[in-house]
């Protein structure tokens, strides 16, 4: 990801927030801190900030990527001829329009870059003045973001693909390239989605070691961890299910571009269809809310000599957090930790019984079920977590 990775956080919670950045030396101090108009802040961070993982404890923090130019103490206090807000404001005076605060509200705060093209947000470039302008607009957008395509994501579609609703702004093609960790990604931006949240976890499957072993991912997608799991992991072979026609196409591109193809198996439709058993050492089920539809599918094919181990995905709310409004009210304190912790470990104990009983069910034989492991990945919503559960499935 190009750019400048940041904290956005409410103004009330910024000096905490900065204070703990500051003490594990996540602080990049060479730019500023950015108070935006919406009463929130933006806090530069240092790229290894990303896989810390207590940050989803302060409430309502989110990652967002920013233009270096927006953080620079160098440029702070001082105009530039291609500052997008300079040069809309000339644009907007040049159609007899007037710069408002509401005008300055409305620009875009935070982006992705995906190579040559820019997704804004959907909470941008809303008034209807901006519609006077056509493709000037875009392109003076463009050029100060040093982008040749523009687009904007809207909200997600409930197609059962979660497919994003893009508008494609400026450029007549929308496939894109991303570069994570030495993995390529190429997609359709307006036909499939990229978490770039996810980061720390495709790390921290990167890092495993899986020597031999055959991985199923339930729900490959683009290849957001089936490709980590071939390229740093080292699987021996990957079978990827996923049902969007979109995601397929962009999955045997990825397999191909990064050089893995040979090791994968890639299954197109309802993994619950796929006639496959007793063949993995390890099953990804990377799909939030719930994967719970896909647990029987990842017993069925967990080997039923040796077992395996289960990814299982989740978003857990801290019930107990809620219901407390001392703690809902400090969630970023040692009580509202505690109480998350506590809700996640309930999930995964209630979730290790039921596979349990899954499995014998599918076998006739008893297994044991062993929590490794709970890894969060992000926040949410106040008290709403994504995390994954590592869970040990042995026949006994």
């Amino acid at each position: 990801m190009e750019g400048v990775p940041c904290l956005r956080v409410s103004h009330c919670r910024a000096q905490k927030l900065r204070e703990y950045l500051q003490s594990q030396k996540f602080l990049d101090r060479s730019l500023c801190i950015v108070k935006e108009d919406t009463g929130t802040v933006l806090v530069p961070i240092l790229p290894s900030c990303l896989l810390q993982h207590d940050l989803i404890f302060f409430k309502d923090v989110t990652v967002v990527w920013c233009q270096p130019s927006v953080m620079s103490k160098k440029e702070k206090g001082r105009r530039r001829g291609d500052n997008l807000e300079d040069v809309l404001q000339e644009l907007l005076e040049f159609h007899g329009e007037n710069w408002t605060k509401e005008v300055r509200e409305d620009l875009p705060r935070s982006f992705q870059r995906h190579g040559d093209l820019v997704l804004l947000g959907h909470n941008c470039f809303l008034l209807p003045l901006w519609k006077k302008m056509d493709q000037r607009l875009w392109r003076a957008v463009a050029k100060c973001l040093r982008a040749k395509r523009l687009a904007r994501m809207n909200r997600i579609s409930s197609d059962g693909f979660r497919s994003p609703q893009v508008t494609l702004l400026l450029g007549e093609q929308s496939w894109v390239k991303h570069v994570d960790n030495g993995i390529t990604y190429e997609f359709d931006v307006t036909k499939c989605m990229f978490s770039a949240g996810n980061i720390t976890e495709k790390l921290r499957v990167a890092g495993l070691d899986c020597s031999g072993e055959t991985v199923v991912d339930l729900y490959a997608g683009i290849g957001y961890f089936t490709l980590p799991y071939l390229v740093h992991a080292g699987a021996a072979h990957v079978h990827a299910c996923e049902w969007n026609p979109h995601a397929v196409e962009a999955l045997r591109k990825n397999l191909a571009t990064n050089r893995v193809r040979d090791r994968c198996t890639v299954h197109s439709g309802d993994n619950r269809q796929v006639q496959l058993c007793d063949i993995a050492d390890r099953v990804n089920l990377g799909l939030i809310p719930s994967s719970e539809d896909g647990w029987p599918v990842a017993c069925r094919l967990l080997k039923k000599t040796t077992g395996g181990v289960l990814h299982i995905h989740q978003n857990v709310t801290s019930a107990n957090a809620v219901a407390s409004h001392a703690v809902a009210d400090a969630d970023d304190s040692v009580s509202g930790k505690r109480a998350a912790r506590e809700a996640w470990q309930a999930w995964a104990d209630v979730t290790a019984n039921h596979i349990a009983c899954i499995l014998r069910d599918l076998t006739a034989a008893t297994w044991r079920t062993n929590v490794q492991h709970i890894e969060p990945v992000k926040s949410y919503a106040p008290h709403v977590h994504h995390v994954v559960l590592d869970l040990e499935c042995r026949p006994i």
